[in-house]
């Protein structure tokens, strides 16, 4: 007895399967059976495949119609018999079912097995998994068939010494493993396929059986037709490293062009592309293989990390992104996204933020040149600049040097991100602002800081340009009056010139401002009202030729006042006149209020706290939850009484 789901393969069945451990059947070994509907004898085989706790544990061996069967069958010499032809139509039974299309034949053979008593129980519904076509959801019907193979075991050791020897990388290496699986397991290749495109397999069949394979520019014998199908795509495509390059000819694009440094490639065709490459290519070129490097970079995919595809309705239109932020904008979110051989999610929101950050590109670099930024001349000696230009070269040195070694080890994203925050945060948001004086006042110092500036610019454009093509382009030439940046050096890092000394106190800068920037959000101040304010101590740490540069930053002037308000910083103390800053009534009647639903919360997470009953029942993340809300109350109340003691009486 053993059950089916499609019971019109049964006319292709060899023989009945078991366990050779399962004690049911071991009696019933090399006995035969009858087939029903078709009166064949067919043998009862043992094979460690079939699983005894499945059904029955007698399964029916269909080779020509199943994977796993015709394996079985090879290992038994189980009879291969088709049962249906190409089009999915009963053909070669000898039964009254051929001519039925496949759908039809299901059905009517269990009718017809029911008549004679053959079924004795049906389970509906019944799950099972069946294959199906991606194109037209038809369901695939395995079918034994005459192909062209390619034998792969001396060239996949072959493609997987290479790897193994470190004739070729794979990066990321943790992507070698898989590498690896597929090549130490490749069976061979069936490389025909019955399709309308493709290239013609050139293999010409005489009118006697006759076979001859004719090259470029042979011909066949007259009367000698050529065999129908094409090459597999992966064929054709793991040609391509050497084929277009004049082979077997040794031209001179073939000496120069192969192997090629660098192939780029998503892991999901690590198989079906890059080893058919490795396979090809090292047998055509004589063991020389196609390429020193393997990047493997993920898939993209929607915002919400699934992948994309029609049926889903999530696949993004790029040209869209591209007429709305524009081409720089998209290519940067994808360089930013690329970790090595893991996928991305892409959302627009991410491609608008690149816009944003092109945009601030974009008026730094007009705010530059009406500035006068320029790269005429040499570059000022570091002994003749000041501590923020020597700041803002030590941090363009470093970029680029880290970016370098980012972009070599293929860490596209950390090198996006590098640059990013170089850009955005070191230079716009802290050097031009800490410039402006410098530049208000003009000069000599000006006119080195504007130097500096054009410098900067110059080399951070060359940095950005693989990653945001267009408008460094525009920028660039617009800046420098060059050629293109596209033929120009990129840039280059000098680490010897390092000035740790500006970096300190530029670091000291940036630390003072952000004190007085959050003293002054503490105390309700307008991030734009200028307040008047007294800057002691600044010469105790080297600042004091940088007060302009700190007072244009934070918005503090110089003159007499009431000071009654301060904040302190280390050796720095900066004292500040209110009046008129802020309306202190309100001021003090918000923070109050603030400090007494501060005060309310931390008392009722005392309670709570020291309540031994509900301690003892409250899950643990809840009791932690408490004790968080406890320390940042007692902080805030803290932080806020400190902020009423300094408000003016």
């Amino acid at each position: 007895m053993f059950g089916s789901l499609e019971f019109f393969l049964e006319f292709g069945d060899g023989a009945v399967a078991v366990n050779p451990n399962d004690e049911r059947y071991k009696h019933l070994v090399g006995k035969k059976v009858l087939l029903p509907l078709v009166d064949r004898m067919i043998p009862i085989i043992a094979d460690e495949l079939v699983d005894p706790e499945f059904g029955t544990g007698a399964v029916k061996v269909t080779a020509a119609h199943d994977p796993n069967d015709f394996e079985m069958g090879m290992r038994h010499g189980v009879e291969l018999v088709i049962i249906m032809n190409e089009h999915g139509v009963m053909a070669g039974t000898g039964t009254k079912f051929d001519g039925m299309d496949r759908f039809d034949a299901r059905k009517a053979v269990v009718d017809e097995l029911r008549k004679l008593g053959r079924v004795v129980a049906e389970k509906r519904p019944y799950v099972h998994a069946v294959g199906h076509c991606q194109r037209c959801d038809t369901t695939v019907e395995p079918r034994l068939s005459k192909q062209w193979f390619v034998k792969v075991a001396p060239l996949a050791k072959a493609a997987g010494d290479a790897v193994r020897d470190g004739r070729v990388k794979i990066e990321p290496e943790q992507m070698s493993p898989r590498y690896f699986e597929w090549v130490d397991n490749m069976h061979d290749w069936c490389i025909s396929r019955q399709l309308w495109w493709g290239h013609r397999i050139p293999v010409f069949y005489g009118p006697n059986g006759e076979v001859v394979v004719c090259g470029p520019d042979e011909k066949p014998p007259a009367g000698y037709v050529q065999d129908p199908d094409v090459l597999d795509t992966w064929f054709s495509s793991a040609l391509w490293p050497f084929s277009t390059l004049g082979w077997p000819e040794k031209s001179p694009d073939l000496k120069k062009f192969y192997p090629t440094s660098v192939l780029v490639t998503g892991y999901d065709i690590l198989f079906f592309w890059v080893a058919r490459m490795m396979i090809m290519g090292l047998f055509a070129m004589d063991g020389k293989q196609p390429f020193d490097v393997i990047v493997l970079h993920g898939l993209v995919r929607d915002q919400f990390g699934k992948k994309m595809s029609k049926s889903r309705g999530n696949t993004i239109d790029p040209i869209e992104f591209m007429d709305k932020y524009g081409s720089d904008a998209l290519r940067f979110t994808l360089a930013r996204g690329a970790n090595p051989g893991t996928d991305q999610a892409l959302a627009e929101d991410w491609v608008a933020g690149s816009r944003n950050f092109a945009t601030k590109l974009w008026n730094a670099t007009r705010f530059a040149m009406l500035n006068g930024a320029n790269v005429s001349g040499d570059l000022p000696a570091t002994d003749q600049l000041n501590a923020i230009d020597n700041w803002i070269l030590t941090r363009l040195d470093q970029t680029i040097a880290e970016a370098d070694e980012l972009f070599e080890k293929f860490e596209f994203a950390k090198a996006c991100e590098l640059i990013y925050h170089f850009a955005w945060d070191d230079l716009c948001d802290w050097y031009l602002e800490l410039s402006k004086s410098t530049f208000s006042a003009a000069g000599g110092e000006a006119d080195k800081s504007k130097r500096v500036l054009g410098q900067v610019l110059d080399q951070l454009l060359r940095l950005m340009h693989p990653v945001m093509p267009f408008i460094t382009e525009q920028m660039w030439c617009t800046l420098t009056q060059g050629e293109s940046l596209m033929i120009a050096d990129w840039p280059k890092s000098d680490l010897s010139s390092q000035d740790f000394s500006s970096v300190k106190l530029v670091e000291q800068m940036q630390a003072i401002i952000t004190e007085v920037r959050r003293f002054r959000n503490d105390q309700g101040i307008k991030s734009t009202a200028k307040v008047v304010a007294k800057f002691t101590g600044l010469s105790k740490v080297g600042l004091d030729k940088y007060e302009a540069a700190i007072r244009h930053v934070v918005k503090c002037e110089a003159g007499a006042g009431n000071f009654t308000a301060k904040t302190q910083i280390g050796d720095v103390v900066i004292e500040f006149d209110l009046t008129g800053a802020v309306d202190l009534v309100a001021e003090r009647a918000r923070l109050t209020k603030d400090l007494q639903t501060a005060q309310k919360d931390r008392d009722t997470a005392k309670v709570k706290l020291e309540n031994d009953g509900f301690m003892a029942k409250a899950p643990m993340e809840v009791v932690t939850e408490i004790r968080e809300r406890l320390a940042q109350t007692s902080s805030d109340i803290e932080r806020i009484t400190a902020l009423l003691e300094k408000l003016p009486k």
